[in-house]
């Protein structure tokens, strides 16, 4: 599949920008690349150059009064165009330092970004960071009723599933699962577990090993479950190949309705596990879209919960201090009152510190 590859070199000179020198002295090296270039200027805004290249291949080259100069390329992502790319920015580089006298402060020469490959190596951050992953084969990408379903291979963190564009889970997340299970600080033997979402099999896999009394655990999406089962099974283990064991049963059902039914028939468990989403990353408690969904999620999770009970969820990045505050206050607006504590655990593929709660009911006077 054809892809293009970004290139970018940034300089940040010491002084203010000559922008007629610079365009003067690198203009010999783009046209030695047979690139054909037309120059905007400002008075108060510095210059753009952009050349053009007969194979389609263009840069453009930006110059800011105060000191600050980028160059981007853009090429077709073939070893031909790679290395013609390189040897143009080694030469702008030199280049430059040559027209600044040593001037320059800083240069940054960021490894090139290639969009539109066959393989998307770039995924943001829930802070809104752009990680590229050392991905280097796709698995599986299927649409369900619900959601994109990807399933790819890093070299680092194993095959890695990502939901609509989001990192969930990678095989090296172990770090993840126990983080969500209590950090290995609770006992499971002979408990009634439920796990709301969790469908590629990481937690249920791991309570089965504790022995429990059982494990329910309900999953909207079937395709989750169908591509894990097959795709991760260093996560997941056996737990999938059946969707009932001698300790579990998983329901391919909306969780809504199922935790409506338990309610009603009073039933309980010791633990209730949220894996379905990530605290909102909109600040906005009015977005009905995310905070209700929440809100009603933990409402009736505590209605189904005994009053000893604990229930565990993940939160969001660290760095998502007012989401997670207002995650934090809804909890003050449950139908019972509540405490928590929070964990912060680094889980790899993530590449992020990520906050894990523990709630549970206030014991009645």
């Amino acid at each position: 599949m054809a892809a293009a590859r970004h290139s970018t070199l940034d300089f940040m000179l010491g002084t203010k920008a000559d922008g007629e020198t610079i365009l003067k002295g690198l203009q010999s090296i783009f046209q030695e690349q047979g690139m054909m270039g037309l120059v905007h200027t400002w008075q108060d805004h510095g210059y753009l150059a952009t050349y053009v290249n007969k194979n389609g291949s263009f840069a453009n080259l930006r110059i800011y009064p105060h000191g600050l100069v980028l160059l981007d390329l853009q090429s077709y992502d073939s070893n031909a165009q790679g290395k013609e790319v390189d040897s143009l920015l080694n030469k702008a580089e030199e280049r430059m330092k040559e027209l600044s006298q040593d001037s320059t402060e800083r240069v940054k020469r960021l490894p090139p970004i290639v969009r539109g490959g066959a393989i998307d190596r770039c995924w943001p951050t829930a802070d809104g960071r752009l990680v590229e992953y050392d991905i280097d084969e796709v698995g599986y990408d299927e649409d369900s009723p619900y959601q994109n379903i990807k399933i790819l291979h890093s070299k680092q963190f194993g095959n890695i599933l990502i939901l609509s564009g989001d990192v969930n889970l990678a095989e090296s997340d172990l770090a993840y699962t126990r983080a969500i299970m209590g950090s290995g600080k609770e006992d499971y033997t002979g408990k009634d577990v439920l796990i709301l979402g969790g469908g590629d099999g990481g937690i249920l896999c791991e309570i089965v090993k504790l022995k429990p009394k059982m494990v329910t655990m309900v999953e909207i999406d079937q395709m989750v479950i169908d591509a894990c089962k097959k795709s991760m099974r260093k996560t997941c283990g056996d737990v999938l190949d059946n969707l009932k064991g001698d300790c579990y049963q998983v329901l391919t059902e909306d969780c809504i309705p199922v935790l409506k039914r338990y309610a009603k028939e009073g039933r309980e468990f010791d633990y209730v596990i949220n894996d379905l989403t990530a605290v909102p990353i909109s600040t906005s408690p009015e977005d009905y879209s995310t905070w209700e969904f929440l809100r009603l999620i933990l409402d009736l999770s505590m209605k189904v919960l005994k009053q000893d009970g604990k229930y565990f969820t993940q939160g969001n990045c660290v760095n998502l201090t007012e989401a997670l505050s207002l995650y934090e206050g809804q909890l003050g607006h449950l139908y019972c009152p509540v405490e928590f504590l929070k964990e912060i655990v680094c889980v790899p593929s993530y590449l992020e510190l990520w906050i894990f709660y523990t709630v549970w009911k206030k014991a009645k006077p």
